[in-house]
């Protein structure tokens, strides 16, 4: 449903007119130029070269100036406020987001591609969009390296394309919130002048996420900040349009507002726009939070309530290999408590003579503080590293190439991510001295596709160890040596895998992943999986195979792809892992799902589009 054709004088579509009317303003100049005609752009010439071609830029840009305060009536006539009103003008008289604008065109005239980007010129001062992005990649030169542009016209350009960047993020958003307008929630008519409902479809996000290669998380960041722009934040919205603030910045606003109703929303943006521009985040965001308590101090305060019983601790890999820990939602009292403990300790680790900088010796305080441990140098036996003290609780997955030390490949955590091969071996050395750690091989072909994989078992008790242990290939107490016995039908054989010191020998048997041509070795008779298919479906897909998500397989369901209850199999060929949220978008009369015979699931949206999701892609 479309918007009310006629929408009162505060709507949303009435704030966003603004952009029209920067616009307006601007291509006003190519009507005023000396030459009617505007600039073409050919497949033949090089205007760089043509006196006459740079003459008429400088032509167009010249008036652009000019008619700012012409500009900045219509807006302050257009009904919108007054804050925004006043930033419109800084929407013509800037050179970023982020940054204050030049007030004033300065005398003189530039020479050159990039003369029209110079302190206060015209495309110094104008709205992003494609005219402004046009003559910035122009003045870039068939080279890119800019040639005859100076360093105040070069930093003019930077802020015109920063301009343009947020002014094509401002029009995504827009379309987002026309598919909002296309998926509403059942019940969830489109009201107000937007024409949107009050919620969409759980299943919007799902869609969007695999057309942007996004998250599904940075995907409700998406929709939200969409509404809000439309349905709550007009005057941001119209900033936003035209390259003012940057899409974090509207973020910030969005977010700081998200318990407001759409009129105390447009009080607290009006107490910051006139600002947002040249305020970094995070001053805007102080800003914006003190106009949130300022319009509704008890909203403010039933937020920060609420939001402590979603109260969490996470960790993850950091791209250099180590490891992230984060609390959210603490309790600030409490939090800062903390910090002086750490803080504290920090300084006694450091009077200790442990070395590192103030972050190195911060975050081991803080390890310290968690396991109880002492790192100060005349306490290091007693509080040294202690792998396999933490390997008892992780199922450590490692390329059998690596652990041999065949190649220096990666290994992975679950639920951290890939570690690099010399961590790989440290941490595998460790939990070989940990009886409940658990080994398993994963056979892979030349994509790193999953096609055999075995878990191991202790060797029967009663073979005797060889005297010495025999030093296999790899690092010294591991070998991996075919056994006397062929394996599985069809499979890869049974192998025996020594580990180092009083580790234990394993006994494992490779069984085959391939479903091309599908044996139904491991069908279960009736509709509840085994133990053994759950744990080679979840071999093949690591992670759920639902469109761009990453719950790992051993947290989500085993669904079968054509419903048991209509014939479908309870097999490999016929199911695979998927989270809560798939299985039920899975099961919607809008959506289709095949599973291929390589495992692949190909799926197709109620847009038509279709995406595939391929098995795991493991080390090779």
């Amino acid at each position: 449903m479309n918007p009310d054709p006629d929408p009162d004088p505060d709507s949303s579509d009435q704030a966003l007119a603004g952009r029209d009317e920067a616009w307006e303003a601007w291509l006003v100049c190519r009507e005023r130029c000396e030459d009617d005609e505007p600039l073409e752009f050919e497949d033949e010439g090089d205007y760089r070269d043509d006196p006459d071609e740079l003459a008429e830029i400088i032509a167009e840009a010249r008036q652009a100036a000019a008619d700012q305060a012409a500009a900045e009536a219509h807006i302050a006539a257009s009904g919108q406020t007054a804050a925004l009103a006043a930033d419109a003008s800084v929407a013509m008289g800037r050179r970023g987001p982020g940054m204050p604008g030049s007030a004033e065109p300065l005398a003189g005239e530039y020479s050159g591609p990039g003369g029209a980007f110079a302190t206060g010129q015209a495309l110094d001062v104008a709205p992003g969009g494609p005219v402004l992005l046009g003559h910035a990649d122009w003045a870039a030169g068939d080279d890119d390296r800019f040639d005859g542009v100076s360093d105040d016209e070069l930093l003019g350009i930077i802020s015109a394309a920063d301009r343009c960047e947020a002014t094509a993020s401002a029009v995504k958003h827009t379309a987002v919130a026309e598919l909002i307008r296309r998926r509403p929630a059942s019940g969830c008519t489109p009201q107000g002048p937007a024409g949107m409902p009050e919620a969409w479809d759980e299943f919007t996000r799902a869609e969007l996420a695999p057309a942007l290669g996004e998250s599904r998380y940075a995907v409700d960041g998406l929709l939200d900040l969409a509404y809000d722009l439309t349905v709550k934040l007009p005057g941001t919205m119209a900033l936003f349009s035209v390259g003012v603030v940057s899409r974090y910045k509207a973020q910030v606003i969005s977010h700081a507002t998200q318990l407001l109703d759409p009129a105390e929303a447009r009080a607290a943006e009006a107490m910051v726009l006139d600002r947002a521009g040249r305020l970094t985040p995070g001053a805007l965001r102080a800003a914006i939070v003190r106009a949130v308590m300022k319009v509704a101090p008890d909203k403010a305060r039933k937020r920060r309530e609420k939001a402590a019983k979603s109260a969490e601790v996470r960790w993850w890999a950091e791209f250099s290999g180590n490891a992230a820990l984060m609390g959210r939602e603490m309790p600030p009292a409490e939090v800062l408590a903390a910090g002086q403990r750490i803080d504290s300790w920090a300084g006694q680790l450091k009077a200790a003579g442990l070395e590192g900088s103030a972050g190195e010796l911060r975050a081991r305080a803080l390890m310290d503080l968690l396991l109880g441990k002492d790192s100060r140098p005349d306490q290091a036996a007693a509080g040294g590293k202690n792998l396999a003290a933490f390997a008892a609780t992780i199922n450590l997955t490692i390329p059998l190439a690596t652990l041999l030390d065949l190649a220096d490949r990666p290994g992975e955590i679950p639920g951290m991510g890939p570690i690099d091969p010399w961590l790989a071996r440290d941490l595998a050395a460790a939990a070989a001295q940990n009886p409940k750690t658990m080994w398993c091989v994963t056979v892979t072909d030349k994509q790193g596709h999953a096609i055999g994989h075995g878990c191991a078992r202790p060797k029967p008790r009663g073979r005797k160890k060889e005297a010495g242990r025999q030093k296999g290939p790899g690092p010294p107490g591991y070998t991996f040596t075919a056994a006397d016995q062929h394996g599985p039908p069809g499979g890869y054989g049974s192998w025996l895998l020594r580990t180092p010191g009083d580790g234990p020998d394993l006994r494992i048997s490779l069984d085959p992943l391939n479903t091309q041509d599908c044996d139904h070795r491991f069908q279960a008779r009736g509709h509840d999986h085994g133990v053994k298919l759950k744990h080679l479906s979840q071999i093949r897909h690591a992670t759920c195979a639902g469109l761009c998500c990453r719950r790992p397989s051993a947290r989500s369901d085993f669904e079968h792809n054509v419903p048991y209850e209509a014939g479908g199999r309870t097999c490999l060929c016929n199911g695979g892992p998927k989270c809560r949220y798939d299985h039920r978008l899975k099961q919607h009369p809008k959506w289709k799902v095949d599973q291929l015979p390589d495992g692949t699931f190909r799926w197709t949206t109620p847009s038509g589009r279709q995406y595939t999701t391929e098995p795991t892609r493991y080390p090779i």
